[in-house]
């Protein structure tokens, strides 16, 4: 089948289910890791032909497509803050809130370099990892409960040519750290049960619910369990860094302020909604 041919199917089959630019960012991103080719190439060798093998492919990723699995775990991989990271349904996929997360603390400290630095809920392990390319002499240590997550992180730190110290443990378990950070940062699960009906269909069906949710009756559940930690584990000028339910800021705000943390910054991202929060103890 040449390109085109299989161009016009793709648009044609997914015409009732995305707007067309999804589609067309769809297309680039398939012919781009099967084909190899870019968005210019595709416009400019419209007769090109798929070979068999890539046709099948092709074909079984437009069957996923149109079950709304996300492309992301289609083509098993993502670019999170320059860089590639195998993911699949063990872990949420990376979003560019969360890259905006890791910007704030790269600027924060771009003039450190012997930093250690927590990351509770690492999952795919892009915030450790976008850390530790950018801080190269730091010693970083990533938690995780889910064991299958922590599999595709290593993967991740070794394909990215970076050394993390992974954990397996569930955050609410932990009593006491043995060391202090300089940095502690967390992306935990936030979505409230209640806030099912907001979301797209397609990450209810395919992401972790287990990094996602959490109860309706105690939504701050792990932003608690951080936060005492940090009170006791954040070296002097240390900083504890959150990723937050954007209708939940003065929560976590007035949470971190009463157990004692100090310049609390509660930051929007760029759909300017309340989505990062940075305090300290000094």
């Amino acid at each position: 089948m040449k390109l085109q041919q299989f161009k016009k199917q793709f648009f044609s089959e997914l015409s009732e289910l995305f707007p067309e630019t999804e589609i067309q960012s769809f297309f680039n991103l398939l012919t781009k890791f099967k084909l190899h080719l870019n968005r210019i190439e595709v416009a400019l060798k419209p007769e090109f032909e798929i070979n068999d093998e890539d046709l099948i492919y092709l074909q079984n990723a437009l069957s996923e497509l149109k079950k709304q699995v996300p492309i992301q775990y289609i083509i098993g991989e993502t670019e999170f803050y320059g860089i590639t990271f195998k993911v699949n349904n063990s872990v949420l996929i990376p979003r560019p809130e969360t890259e905006e997360l890791v910007n704030w603390i790269v600027n924060d400290y771009k003039n450190e370099t012997e930093l250690k630095i927590l990351d509770f809920g690492t999952g795919s392990g892009c915030i450790a990892i976008s850390l530790a390319k950018f801080f190269p002499k730091a010693q970083i240590y990533a938690v995780d409960v889910s064991n299958k997550a922590l599999e595709i992180a290593k993967i991740n730190a070794t394909n990215n040519n970076v050394d993390i110290n992974f954990v397996e443990a569930n955050i609410l378990d932990i009593e006491i750290l043995e060391e202090k950070y300089d940095i502690i940062v967390s992306n935990p699960p936030y979505i409230r049960e209640k806030e099912k009906e907001l979301m797209h269909q397609n990450v209810i069906n395919n992401e972790p619910h287990l990094a996602l949710f959490v109860k309706d009756e105690n939504p701050l559940i792990f932003y608690d369990k951080i936060a005492d930690l940090a009170i006791h584990n954040l070296t002097k000028n240390g900083s504890l860094y959150f990723e937050i339910n954007q209708y939940l800021g003065e929560k976590v705000t007035n949470l971190l302020q009463k157990k004692g943390f100090k310049n609390c910054i509660l930051k929007k991202d760029f759909y300017d909604v309340d989505r990062m929060i940075k305090a300290t103890l000094a």
